[in-house]
């Protein structure tokens, strides 16, 4: 029995061996600090762990054996140039080999320094001389495949071999004599043994062995920017963990949490998470959690708590849009609301006067907001004033004097308008009437006037007996129905030839001048109109060029 093979349990060495724990943190997994978003983390640059292989992976083998020894640098390259130590309570230089592998025929603590890293962790080798030996890989992490192997020495081959685990039977074997645990895990660290049966029913008992599972990367640990973060800015958080050099290339996933399960982002390889603004109900216990991706190892960080500080509001002002207070009737208002200080979603409310009257309120997370008064008249004039607050209590604007002044332009252009459309109404019967006239061929035709005797030289037109005559219309072919007509009345008294002739010239003047009396009769209803459009449109002009 070679008990001491059980050395196989690594375990601190005093002196330069205690670099062990330094080198482990050779992979961790740190955020990658970027420019400008201010993260405090502190990166550990630590210089790659060279890692020592055995071929055939066993440990112990049989005294004679030759088990040679790889060293690799990081994530396993061949180094041209390799150190090599040996010793166990110290390291010698044992020799320096131009490739990376180094045979070995003798028991004791082998290192190894490849070219561009760290040295590596010591390896114990161990050579038996006992008939039965149980052998097992030098290194078992979690989520390995933990195979044990019984071997006999000379010729003498085993019908039987049986495991034990901390002194308990635990498995018997006749066919395969290989004991395979998939999925290793701590549940399965213990000290083992077997048995071999040759065909004589002889039973020969092989060295125990202790095998510890080892841990494939810690617990993570949350590491946050900030722990009492303002409202509205960033927070960077990183899950901190790291893997073993001899699984250095395993790959993990992070996962990140709040309170009962909010997941904050879904599996993926980043170990950072950024929230670009954090406010107060944000405010909660945060975790993270790292798994393999092959074998389903997980883990999770402990809690951490974060409180999110929000800033009350302060300093609180009211702006106009006219600016300056000074509003124009039947136009549009705009009241602003803004704070020099404050955090969160804040309520802005406007008001009036003493009597606290409200026009409106808004909550939204911004440090000024607006509202719209569609139109404001003279009787809206008085002081107003808005408030603002996000939990902390209203905090009151001073009070602005908001003046209405009266639309000249407005009204001057309303009369305008009036004047035209009045001259447009009026004027428009007198156009149909126009046109009515000369579709119709009504016109002044000079022929038509008729000829009447005038009366001799020194004679009245009253002294004259006049013989009346009907009424006749001064234009032909109008129909006496249709408005708008004028009449004379026409006498006419029989006199001689000579007084005739000098009478007719007289009468024909007038006579003729009767048709034209109508139209001055129509302009001067007009005229009030024209008088009316001049009277406004000359002002509103004006009132343009200045």
């Amino acid at each position: 029995m070679l008990l001491w093979a059980s050395l196989l349990i690594l375990a601190p060495i005093s002196g330069q061996f205690d670099l062990d724990h330094v080198a482990r943190t050779s992979v961790l997994h740190l955020p990658k600090t970027k420019k400008g978003t201010g993260t405090n983390f502190q990166e550990i640059a630590t210089v790659p762990k060279s890692v020592i292989s055995l071929h055939p992976p066993w440990t112990p083998v049989f005294q004679g054996e030759t088990v040679n020894l790889t060293c690799n640098g990081f994530y396993f390259c061949a180094s041209e140039k390799t150190k090599w130590y040996f010793g166990y309570y110290g390291k010698k230089l044992l020799r320096e080999t131009s490739g990376n592998i180094l045979e070995v025929h003798e028991a004791g603590m082998y290192r190894c320094q490849a070219e561009n890293s760290s040295l590596s962790g010591p390896v114990f080798l161990t050579f038996a001389t006992g008939p039965l030996i149980l052998q097992s890989p030098y290194s078992v992490f979690e989520g390995d495949t933990l195979v044990l192997r019984c071997q006999r020495t000379g010729r003498e081959k085993l019908t039987a071999v049986t495991y034990s685990w901390n002194g308990k039977i635990c498995h018997t074997l006749n066919e395969s004599f290989d004991l395979f645990i998939p999925r290793a895990s701590s549940n399965n660290s213990g000290i083992y043994q077997c048995f071999g049966y040759d065909n004589k029913n002889g039973v020969v008992k092989s060295n125990t062995k202790v095998i510890k599972i080892q841990e494939l990367f810690p617990h993570p640990k949350l590491k946050v920017s900030a722990t009492k973060p303002i409202e509205g800015t960033s927070v960077n958080m990183s899950c901190e963990t790291y893997l073993p050099a001899e699984r250095s290339d395993t790959p993990l996933h992070f996962i990140f949490f709040r309170d009962n399960m909010l997941i904050l982002s879904d599996w993926n390889e980043s170990s950072e998470l950024q929230i670009p603004a954090i406010w107060k109900e944000n405010s909660g216990w945060y975790w993270c959690g790292v798994k393999t991706v092959t074998h389903n190892i997980h883990r999770h960080s402990l809690p951490l708590k974060i409180r999110v500080q929000r800033i009350p509001v302060s300093e609180v002002s009211i702006e106009t849009h006219p600016p300056g207070g000074q509003a124009i009737e039947g136009k549009m208002l705009i009241l602003f609301c803004s704070v020099a200080k404050g955090t969160g979603d804040i309520t802005f409310s406007w008001h009036i006067g003493d009597t606290k009257e409200s026009l409106g309120w808004k909550t939204q997370r911004s440090q000024r907001a607006e509202l719209e008064i569609p139109v404001i008249w003279e009787s809206h004039a008085g002081a107003y004033y808005c408030m603002a607050d996000n939990s902390y209590g209203p905090i009151q604007s001073e009070a602005m004097n908001i003046t209405v002044r009266g639309n000249k332009k407005g009204l001057i252009a309303a009369g305008a308008t009036g004047g035209l459309l009045s001259i447009l109404l009026l004027a428009v019967p007198l156009l149909f009437y126009y046109w009515r006239q000369k579709k119709s061929g009504h016109s002044i035709r000079e022929g038509e006037i008729r000829s009447f005797p005038t009366p001799g030289p020194g004679a009245s037109c009253h002294s004259i007996s006049p013989a009346q005559e009907e009424l006749k219309f001064l234009y032909a072919n109008v129909h006496p129905n249709e408005g708008d007509l004028a009449y004379a009345e026409i006498q006419i008294t029989q006199l001689g030839e000579g007084e005739a002739s000098t009478s007719r010239t007289s009468l024909e003047e007038k006579v003729s001048l009767t048709p034209h009396c109508f139209l001055p009769i129509t302009y001067s209803l007009a005229l009030p109109l024209f008088l009316q459009f001049y009277l406004f449109f000359i002002p509103v002009c004006l009132n343009c060029l200045l």
